[in-house]
């Protein structure tokens, strides 16, 4: 007996009757990726069965989407879509990107998902949607092996539907929730150090009289070298006054080479 013409009785049913499933970039996204490599007629038949209302409980949790399927068999089957972890170091690379950058930082708090945020996760060696069939495990305990069986080819449009109306499921089924990222993010724009919170030194006796390094380097610095006499003379602007007919620099560089000779003699 074929399950397709089994009635959903309080399912979820899809919102779009004709065509593709998922409206938003993110939506569209997923379920574009999905059947680039599932078996197109499976997911035909899931589309009906998303659209008759014959999936219902579905959860999304890290790392799983779990959901119940009405087919023939007096039981609905039971549905798990998972992907891979995302380890807690990683995701606090993402974090911190996405906090380093206005943009996405303000559109997340916004509750929106910018289409670049892939792109974060790409630089950091990580995916944001499964881009292969070896991403995505597939469980359900219908006798099809098909993988993804209509059962689950039912949830995955109902799944991308659902990140229609909520495009933080995408990030709780990678592992971080809505409240838990968005705290992040709110702390990585106030977490800049403040230029002015210098760290106390202790100060001890056995250190109170030594000098700061700094002043420890100007001992060691090399002497300066002689000035030469009258140099004062030589740079500075010399002044209006003549003293019979010779300018004063003139007249006061043998004042200034006899006070250098005394120096010198001393």
């Amino acid at each position: 007996m074929d399950d397709a013409g089994s009635e959903g009785v309080e399912g979820i049913r899809a919102r779009n009757k004709r065509g593709s499933i998922g409206t938003e970039w993110w939506s569209r996204r997923f379920i574009d990726l999905v059947e680039s490599f599932a078996d197109k007629g499976r997911l035909q038949r899931g589309r009906t069965y998303a659209r008759k209302g014959n999936v219902f409980d579905l959860r999304v949790e890290p790392y799983e989407v779990t959901a119940k399927v009405r087919g023939s068999a007096p039981e609905p089957y039971e549905v798990a879509l998972g992907i891979d972890a995302i380890d807690e170091a990683d995701w606090r690379a993402v974090e911190r990107e996405l906090a380093s950058r206005a943009v996405f930082r303000a559109r997340l708090l916004a509750g929106e998902m910018p289409p670049e945020i892939e792109w974060v996760f790409a630089e950091l060696g990580l995916a944001l949607f499964p881009g292969s069939a070896s991403d995505l495990h597939l469980m359900c305990d219908c006798p099809d092996w098909g993988d993804p069986c209509k059962h689950s080819a039912a949830v995955l449009y109902l799944l991308a539907e659902a990140f229609d109306d909520d495009p933080f499921l995408i990030l709780q089924w990678n592992g971080r929730g809505r409240d838990r990222l968005l705290a992040a993010l709110r702390r990585g724009g106030a977490s800049e150090p403040d230029p002015l919170d210098v760290e106390d030194e202790p100060l001890t006796a056995a250190g109170f009289w030594t000098p700061p390094s700094g002043l420890a380097r100007l001992r060691e610095r090399p002497p300066a070298p002689p000035v030469p006499p009258g140099f004062v003379l030589q740079v500075a602007a010399p002044p209006p006054v003549r003293i019979r007919r010779r300018s004063l620099p003139d007249v006061l560089a043998p004042a200034y080479e006899a006070l250098a000779a005394q120096d010198d003699s001393g």
